[in-house]
């Protein structure tokens, strides 16, 4: 049985080999550039969306019990926003 597999083993990896070369020639990257960035651009706005659901509540919260400023819950609710800049800022850089 193991002769057997001593005759496979080569003409697998042969077999193998000429897979890979054909593969090298017509290769195209699973991923293009605009592509990850396009989910790099999705992901941070994704989190900073996230971010807000959390904020937003709380400076609702402060607001509600008159212990902050207007002004300062439209900041503090905006600031995850400039992840999402910064991402399109690196997209054209």
């Amino acid at each position: 049985m193991f002769e057997a597999l001593a005759d496979i083993g080569p003409l697998a990896l042969d077999n193998l080999n000429e897979t890979a070369l054909q593969l090298q020639g017509d290769a195209q990257p699973a991923l293009t550039k605009d592509g990850a960035a396009a989910i790099g651009i999705g992901l941070a706005a994704i989190g900073a969306g996230y971010a807000e659901r959390g904020i937003g509540a709380a400076a609702v919260g402060a607001l509600a019990e008159d212990s902050i400023s207007t002004g300062i819950g439209i900041v503090l609710t905006v600031l995850p926003e400039t992840l999402v800049i910064f991402a399109l800022v690196a997209l054209f850089v």
